[in-house]
């Protein structure tokens, strides 16, 4: 296997592994196993468990980002678009291997100390929620900036709030109500 392709081998199988099973029920051992690499060329690649687990929430982020702003810029412009941010999520519900937010199950196994990884969670909300600002910024031009920024952090709320409750009750009643709530606030 080429450099590149064995890595990324490595991250796509840490990426299903980590989603299914959760980081902490997931071995190195069992990340090998499953790429079918060498112990060596996984450590060629990674230095530890928490180097791959930050390239699968790299991973996961860049993968998501790139579907959610494709699927909410093919709404109508306006409240539709904002809208469609929910409409996304119910989609994302839906699929067979839904197991809710990657980056809230992996900050609730790792220890606070991990600063790394509490790190680089941290840093995809925060661009989460500017990649929101940005729609609300061009659905809503007449809003002023600050306006802008608060219905970003409501929508991101709601958002956050639905995905994690829809996963708690493995229901998609939450991101419904998300919605209308969010309607309600566009008025």
């Amino acid at each position: 296997m080429k450099h590149s392709v064995a890595r990324q081998n490595i991250i796509e199988t840490a990426s299903r592994l980590f989603y299914q099973k959760g980081y902490s029920l997931t071995g190195i051992n069992e990340i090998i196993k499953e790429a079918s690499v060498a112990k060596a060329t996984l450590y060629s690649h990674f230095k530890s468990k928490d180097d791959i687990c930050i390239a699968y929430l790299n991973y996961r982020n860049q993968s998501f980002l790139e579907d959610f702003k494709a699927f909410v810029s093919k709404a109508p412009k306006g409240q539709g678009q904002i809208l469609a941010i929910f409409d996304f999520l119910k989609a994302f519900y839906a699929t067979p291997t839904f197991n809710g937010c990657w980056c809230i199950n992996t900050i609730s196994e790792i220890p606070p100390e991990n600063v790394t990884i509490r790190e680089t969670i941290q840093n995809q909300k925060s661009n989460f929620l500017k990649v929101i600002e940005t729609f609300s910024k061009a659905n809503f031009p007449n809003n002023s900036i600050v306006e802008n920024e608060i219905l970003a952090k409501r929508i991101y709320l709601l958002y956050e709030g639905a995905l994690t409750e829809s996963h708690i009750h493995q229901q998609s009643w939450p991101i419904d109500s998300a919605k209308e709530l969010c309607e309600y606030i566009l008025k």
